[in-house]
């Protein structure tokens, strides 16, 4: 029915706290609502799609012949990351969480990991990346100890000055806490984060580089591909399912240059999935709870998404989502336990269709199967049927 698909993920861009959301201390968050009411973004193109529609916005109007269907998505899966949503999208509903460390991590896996290094390491807290790379930076940079943190994900993450480890080195010490934390303890992932500058004016760098533990189960990129249909990975999609399942992966540096790639593979590849991560909306305004900035992004996008879609061919199939929210107005600097938004477009696509608030973000997976007329996965239902 469809010879390609453009999945976009908009990364952290929750539509409002699911029911679960006290489980996960996020009772409040809503991070498109509080954007919207706090810094007004002005998102034309995703207003006429009917993003307000799926879910009510201050100054984001639903109009009355919207150019997409549109609705909510609901993760079924416990957790709260995005290797977890990721999955989930395509079809791959998690039994259990992935552990978290909330206390850091045991004294046995920080020794371990500092016997495989040669040396010590600084932190094993919770925290926020940029915040601890200015309150430890320095120590780092005299000792040339590794500051290793975790967040409420499950993640090991490790940061460095790449003056004083190269980055290939702290991709190395990131795979020995691989086989440490994700294939010892179950873990989620481990993230590399290095980082440039001197104290006080430090900043990360495009380097960031996700070890994520295989997918537990079969996605729809397996399914695919096992078919012969090319799927191509544009930003972390490659990193969070640890290559499985993907024909070509292309690392992005910025949410712009993502939307470059994308525009660049719509003219070189006419055929397959096209799964695209938009990192920039959680790693530099979610995390930081910068509300003006997350809106400017917002802004940014739409603009893009304003040039993309003259560019969508008659068997096109365009959806935009998120995996998780990141709400910057509340005092968490984590992730949070939100709806995610859907919006499915293209000549072929019925427009102002509502999908409802959807049990599973499974449903796209499923909804993608049978589009590329390939096996119906494990989970979730599709919804093609309400929208050609």
């Amino acid at each position: 029915m469809f010879r390609r698909a453009i999945v976009i993920v908009l990364d952290s861009v929750g539509a409002g706290e699911l029911p679960d959301a006290g489980l996960y201390g996020d009772e409040g968050s809503h991070t498109l609502g509080h954007v919207a009411a706090q810094a007004a973004p002005d998102v034309p193109t995703l207003a006429a799609l009917g993003l307000g529609c799926a879910v009510p916005l201050d100054g984001v109007p639903c109009p009355s012949s919207p150019r997409a269907s549109y609705g909510l998505m609901a993760e079924q899966s416990a957790g709260k990351d995005s290797v977890t949503g990721h999955w989930e999208l395509m079809g791959l509903v998690l039994d259990r969480a992935f552990p978290t460390f909330p206390q850091g991590f045991p004294a046995g896996m920080i020794e371990a990991f500092e016997r495989r290094i040669g040396r010590g390491v600084l932190g094993n807290v919770v925290a926020s990346g940029t915040a601890i790379i200015d309150q430890l930076g320095p120590r780092h940079l005299e000792s040339g100890q590794p500051i290793v943190y975790t967040s409420a994900d499950s993640v090991f993450q490790i940061a460095a000055h790449e003056e004083i480890v190269p980055v290939p080195l702290l991709y190395e010490w990131c795979r020995a806490a691989y086989e440490i934390a994700v294939d010892g303890a179950g873990l989620g992932r481990v993230i590399a984060r290095p980082f440039v500058g001197r104290p006080g004016r430090f900043t990360r760098t495009a380097n960031r580089h996700d070890f994520a533990m295989r997918p537990r189960g079969e996605t729809l990129l397996d399914v695919l591909t096992a078919r012969g249909h090319l799927v191509t990975a544009i930003g972390k999609i490659g990193d969070l399912f640890a290559g499985r399942g993907i024909t070509e992966s292309c690392p992005t540096t910025s949410d712009a240059h993502g939307m470059d790639l994308l525009e660049t593979r719509l003219v070189a590849q006419g055929a397959g999935l096209l799964f695209v991560n938009l990192v920039d909306f959680d790693t530099l305004y979610g995390h930081r709870n910068d509300v003006p900035g997350y809106a400017r992004n917002l802004e940014r996008f739409d603009a893009r998404l304003a040039r993309l879609l003259p560019l969508l061919g008659e068997d096109d199939l365009l959806v935009i989502t998120a995996d998780h929210g990141n709400d910057p107005a509340t005092p968490s600097t984590d992730h949070s336990r939100e709806y995610v938004p859907v919006l499915v477009t293209g000549p072929r696509v019925k427009a102002g269709r509502s999908l409802g608030t959807r049990a599973t973000f499974a449903d796209l997976g499923q909804t993608l199967a049978e589009a590329f007329g390939v096996p119906p996965l494990r989970h979730g239902e599709s919804f093609l049927g309400e929208i050609v």
